[in-house]
């Protein structure tokens, strides 16, 4: 049985490809790497895909684990959105922290139970991970060799290429979130998981948000505190 929360630690982090190369080529610094930067953005899209850098998670950022970071920067983001304030601007104000206990952004508070919300954000972001393009046999082959390089463990490994084998849900995704915290953090863990260069991300990440009817100017702010914390 997975752990889904450990596994959304791993995904953010412990597969931190390095910035310049390959997995392969990068996988005699990932213990040291994982050890100096527990928390780091697009290691999923990096380490599933091989076409991306991995994005440090910088500043205060570095000590949330993964569910909390999530749930942190969707806080932050709602309420600068709340506060009226310029995204960009507001998005470099104050520290990052995990989300008030009594607040719905706490991971504790999630209707379903946290562990099963943190495996929709798992899903989630192996989702926008796959948003450009599809995965032939000789591309699933490349992800089995990068997982067992990330040291992710036998069991989380075919969990994960079980679910790259499955046909992307968006009506799942989007129902499994149940309150609207649940819906700016799933968008904020897909935010995480791709910096959108390609119509096909973009078009994805819109589509997303416009399913979970999350508003244009919460996604500015959203984006703007994402921005932030890999810069």
């Amino acid at each position: 049985m997975i752990d889904p929360k450990k596994l959304l630690d791993d995904l953010l982090g412990s597969q931190v490809p390095g910035t310049q190369g390959t997995v392969r080529e990068k996988a005699g610094q990932a213990v040291q790497l994982a050890k100096d930067n527990p928390l780091a953005t697009g290691a999923i899209a990096a380490v599933l895909l091989g076409t991306k850098a991995g994005r440090s998670v910088t500043g205060s950022a570095l000590k949330l684990g993964g569910l909390a970071a999530v749930a942190g920067l969707a806080y932050k983001a709602y309420q600068n959105y709340q506060s009226g304030k310029e995204p960009n601007e507001a998005a470099r104000d104050g520290e990052l922290l995990p989300p008030p206990a009594d607040t719905t952004f706490d991971p504790a508070q999630a209707p379903q139970g946290e562990t099963e919300f943190a495996l929709t954000l798992v899903r989630a972001m192996i989702a926008a991970a796959r948003a450009d393009g599809k995965i032939d046999d000789a591309e699933r082959t490349k992800i089995a060799d990068r997982l067992k390089l990330a040291g992710i463990g036998d069991e989380a490994e075919t969990f994960l290429l079980r679910e790259l084998e499955e046909p992307v849900d968006l009506d799942a995704l989007v129902s499994a979130a149940r309150t609207d915290a649940q819906k700016i953090e799933l968008y904020t863990a897909s935010r995480l998981t791709i910096e959108p260069k390609t119509r096909a991300e973009r078009g994805y990440l819109d589509m997303l948000a416009g399913r979970l009817g999350l508003p244009d100017s919460l996604i500015d702010h959203v984006e703007a505190t994402v921005s932030e914390a890999t810069a």
